[in-house]
């Protein structure tokens, strides 16, 4: 089967969805593909405080499905857990196979895939994964309870999330490569005052051991070098993120970090293909900067769809 759109956006995260609004409301015939479910990274953030208009904390599963009713109120057609398992972004109607049976067609695409977790890639990290290790206090943290449990990283992510694993564990003992948090201060000074978080300064973590799940984690001084042994029931990794420009390698230009480099209007030097959110070349990475670009984004392809009528 194939249906005909105008835009086609992939990825149905803030960006994504923010796109979705503005291009349905133009009256043009939208099309989200997301490989789960709508909401990107929101919706594995147990809150969020910063967004303008909500004056109280929200969760973020709540207002990841905020954004994909409005989106759907407007007219946009969402397709949830689709692989895309051929496409043509180059052509001058983009086209996209679907779990190898759909096929989608639009002349313009918006790409809005976001970025997924980084990894350490030290010893005993895949085998554990899933089995001590995490990477989504939202989706994993209740798996903890009265448990003492490490945090890797020392930014924003891995000390909101750590004051959140409170909820649920014992302890939180932050392992930070550095003798300050690179947090928000506000946050910083929060989970300092915490009495269930620890903070094991100036190390870094250099292997995970155990049988059948995760028992141990090595840490190493990165001032003495001196290397430790230390129990845990479980390893929370927040070290930043990588974005996922699987679909576009070798179709637009990436900088040295795999990130996708626009115009300031979204576009590509693909006519008709832009590129927004976490996914793109930019210096700040937030919902807000996300929902901005694809607001941008939308624009720019209303305007690339009535010239070519």
């Amino acid at each position: 089967m194939e249906t005909t759109h105008d835009v086609v956006i992939v990825g149905g995260g803030p960006a994504g969805l923010a796109a979705a609004i503005y291009a349905a409301r133009a009256r043009l015939r939208t099309l989200v593909l997301d490989e789960s479910v709508p909401g990107g990274q929101v919706k594995t953030t147990h809150k969020v405080s910063n967004y303008p208009g909500f004056p109280e904390d929200i969760k973020g599963t709540e207002l990841a499905a905020a954004f994909a009713k409005q989106a759907e109120r407007f007219g946009t057609k969402v397709r949830r857990a689709v692989e895309i398992t051929d496409m043509d972004l180059r052509a001058d109607v983009k086209r996209f196979v679907l779990d190898d049976e759909d096929t989608v067609t639009a002349p313009v695409a918006i790409v809005a895939t976001g970025a997924r977790p980084r990894h350490l890639g030290l010893e005993g990290e895949a085998r554990f994964r899933g089995a001590g290790i995490s990477y989504c206090a939202t989706c994993d943290g209740a798996y903890f309870e009265g448990k003492d449990i490490h945090v890797i990283g020392g930014g924003n992510s891995a000390v909101e999330e750590s004051l959140f694993l409170t909820q649920f564990a014992r302890t939180v003992t932050i392992v930070h490569q550095f003798d300050q948090f690179q947090a928000e201060a506000s946050t910083a000074e929060e989970a300092l005052h915490n009495p269930k978080i620890k903070v094991l300064w100036s190390h870094e973590p250099r292997g995970f051991h155990g049988e059948k799940t995760l028992e141990t984690l090595v840490v190493e001084n990165v001032k003495t070098h001196e290397r430790r042994m230390l129990s845990t029931d479980g390893v929370f990794i927040f070290i930043g993120m990588v974005p996922q420009t699987e679909l576009l390698k070798g179709v637009v230009p990436l900088d040295k970090w795999g990130y996708v480099e626009t115009a300031d209007d979204m576009s590509t030097p693909v006519p008709g293909l832009y590129v927004a959110g976490d996914v793109r070349a930019k210096k700040f990475r937030q919902i807000t900067t996300a929902v901005a670009d694809g607001t941008i984004a939308a624009l720019a392809a209303q305007k690339y769809v009535r010239e070519r009528h």
